[in-house]
């Protein structure tokens, strides 16, 4: 399958639609739903929902008695049966159906001249402004059978799943309306019966208010189904004699919502979205709840009428159809973003000061560089004392300058400190640097320009120790400073180095996140006029380990790769297991055109630039290599809050797996993606 196609990394293309009505006009209602019909072929979509009745109307009343009407709405399912065998998608039209002398009110499920099945409405409204037990029989109870309709047999009932069994396999479910409304919507027994895609056909009149509702309840139903979740509302056309409809067509996965048409529209609109049913299937995988649910003895003993058919996507390339964050732990959402950071911010806070409570110290040790990390740390250091009661003067705060610390970061490293009001010292480790050099007999202590891992790691040691040692000797906790992509990359030095700590507030935070935690602390006017230009400062600052002196300091993301990239594919393979090509495949979508797509508030210009697949590949390709090779230093990681549903690295939390792990298998399988 074509590598650029949504259908070639297991999306599903699904439309909701809402065609203009003509009140118990047929004839015309059909050719209005081909018309939809026909816009979601040419794009390539897999599965559509049109609403409650469509082919008639919903407000006709006993028009829907009539056998002129009910002739003519099957004349009209007939002639989609035809016109199906040339399209694409599979789709679902709502049509009164008399079966067994009684009339359902029902969902004729078609797809390339065959009815894949008619699922009638479970649940029936019988208050307020509805009256439809006044016509229809409820479908509640009634189980597969056939039937004889549009010239055709098909099966009815409301146990029927729908499988597509072709080069993109999916299934979905169908129910109508007040199903979802109902405590126990007939979408969540199906659901744990393997449905991924929930459709509902509506009508749903409009009142101040329901529209919220309706999210509401689509959003919480995809949530708690693990699925996705396409709801179609009546809209222009329909009968307003006592009622008013909005046309409100709407697409969510696992809760958030993908796409919706504009309200009250003037004529035929659709909205469509590429559904991530790995992400589904994932999900579900990983959830025990939901798979004891469906274990549930009144579950287990239902049985399902499987529905297959052979749905083939289009062949040439097509773009994604969905938001795709650049920054999967920043939303561009500018409210999100605030919230995300507010939340973040006071999770590494309360995660501290317990522990400094829990162990009944008042004393904190850290080490600041001038850079993100330890600025960060120590910020969330300031406020654990002030939670606690306690002065700020109990943060003892050390810069540790080495061979190649430069005056801007040192600069930087006491202006912090000054500025949040910290006991701040400072130690020159460069004469214990030098005295182990000469100890182990390396070369640069013999006055040669060697700087080699050992010549790094005897300072990002040196420096480690001094911290615990120091603790040692104040009774202190030593606050750790390295941050979740680091972990990801095994970009710290293991043991006596910047991977251990006694408690580490930013384990769960990645580097891009922390950026615009700096940002949203500065901005958030907790802090003076000159504390906030220094954290500007800071984050203008090239991220670097300061480990080895020359004229052009050392840039970490030459050797690790640029950190939104290395997040992003930090995000796609430790929260949901997806496969490399697929990880390249949204990386590609958000990230090579730097026109689109949203970019979180206060992103430098300078910062918002593209990549094309080859540099995707290629920092994929060392991301995979270091995060297999690394897992090591993950394992014997200290303790520190989880801040995302993007996970943690903790052995004790979300990531679990073996140092001795071979990444052979995600290396060859990153071949799929082209250079």
């Amino acid at each position: 399958m074509e590598f650029y196609s949504p259908y070639a990394h297991d999306f599903v293309r699904v439309a909701a639609c809402v065609p203009t009505l003509s009140v118990a006009d047929p004839a015309a209602n059909t050719a209005e739903t081909l018309a939809l019909l026909k816009r979601g072929h040419e794009a390539g979509v897999a599965v559509m929902v049109f609403p409650e009745l469509g082919l008639c109307g919903y407000a006709i009343d006993d028009l829907l008695l009539q056998d002129a009407l009910l002739e003519a709405v099957e004349a009209g399912v007939a002639d989609l049966i035809k016109a199906s065998r040339s399209l694409r998608p599979a789709f679902a039209v709502g049509a009164p159906i008399r079966v067994e002398g009684r009339l359902y009110n029902c969902a004729v499920v078609i797809h390339a001249g065959v009815i894949l099945g008619i699922v009638p409405k479970t649940y029936l409204p019988n208050y307020r402004e509805f009256y439809e037990r006044r016509w229809f029989t409820p479908g509640a109870g009634v189980r597969a059978q056939a039937t004889h309709y549009a010239g055709t047999s098909a099966t009815f009932g409301t146990d029927l799943i729908f499988e597509s069994r072709g080069q993109a396999p999916f299934s979905f479910h169908v129910e109508i309306c007040e199903d979802i409304w109902a405590p126990e919507p007939p979408s969540t027994a199906a659901a744990l019966a393997g449905a991924e895609v929930l459709l509902n056909l509506s009508a749903s009149n409009i009142v101040i208010g329901k529209a919220t509702t309706r999210r509401l309840l689509c959003a919480a139903q995809a949530t708690r189904c693990l699925a996705a979740y396409a709801y179609s509302a009546a809209g222009p056309g329909e009968s307003t004699t006592d009622l008013a409809w909005d046309g409100h067509a709407s697409i969510f996965e696992l809760g958030a919502l993908l796409a919706e048409t504009e309200r009250f529209p003037t004529g035929s609109t659709l909205a469509h979205a590429d559904i991530d049913i790995g992400r589904l299937r994932q999900e579900r995988s990983r959830t025990s709840s939901f798979g004891d649910a469906a274990m549930a003895p009144d579950m287990a003993a239902r049985v399902w009428r499987r529905q297959g058919f052979a749905f083939q996507p289009p062949t040439d390339r097509l773009d994604l159809v969905r938001p795709i964050e650049r920054f999967p732990y920043t939303p561009s959402n500018a409210e999100e973003l605030r919230e995300n950071c507010y939340e973040a911010y006071n999770i590494q806070v309360q995660g501290l000061a317990q522990r400094l409570k829990s162990t009944g110290l008042k004393h904190l040790v850290i080490g600041v560089s001038g850079g993100l990390d330890s600025t960060q740390a120590l910020i969330v250091a300031a406020r654990a004392m002030d939670s606690l009661g306690l002065p700020r003067a109990n943060v003892l705060a050390y810069t540790l300058p080495g061979f190649a610390t430069s005056e801007g970061t040192r600069s930087n490293a006491w202006k912090l400190m000054t500025a949040m009001g910290v006991t701040g010292a400072e130690i020159d480790i460069k004469p214990s640097a030098l005295q182990m050099l000469e100890g182990l007999g390396h070369p640069y202590a013999k006055g040669e320009p060697v700087y080699d891992i050992t010549f790094e790691n005897v300072q990002a040691g040196l420096r480690t120790d001094y911290l615990f040692r120091l603790a040692n000797q104040i009774r202190a906790l030593v606050v750790g400073t390295g941050d979740l992509s680091e972990l990801g990359l095994g970009w710290c030095t293991y043991g006596v180095g910047d991977q251990m700590s006694h408690y580490n507030p930013n384990s769960g935070v990645s580097k891009t996140l922390i950026q615009h935690l700096i940002r949203f602390i500065a901005g958030s006017g907790d802090v003076s006029a000159e504390t906030a230009a220094v954290l500007l400062d800071i984050l203008e600052t090239e991220i670097s380990p300061e480990l080895v002196p020359g004229d052009t300091p050392q840039a970490t993301e030459s050797f690790v790769g640029p950190y939104a990239l290395q997040d992003f594919n930090l995000y796609y393979l430790t929260r949901y297991g997806f496969r490399p090509s697929k990880i390249a495949f949204l990386a590609w979508t958000a990230w090579h055109d730097a026109t689109k797509g949203g970019w979180p508030t206060g992103t430098p210009e300078k910062h918002k630039r593209a990549y094309d697949m080859a540099e995707i590949k290629r920092w994929l390709n060392l991301f995979l290599t270091r995060f297999f090779a690394n897992q090591f230093k993950r394992s014997a990681m200290p303790n520190g809050p989880k801040i995302s549903s993007g996970g943690s690295l903790s052995p004790r939390g979300d990531w679990r797996m073996p140092s001795d792990a071979k990444a052979y298998a995600w290396l060859k399988e990153l071949g799929r993606v082209p250079d």
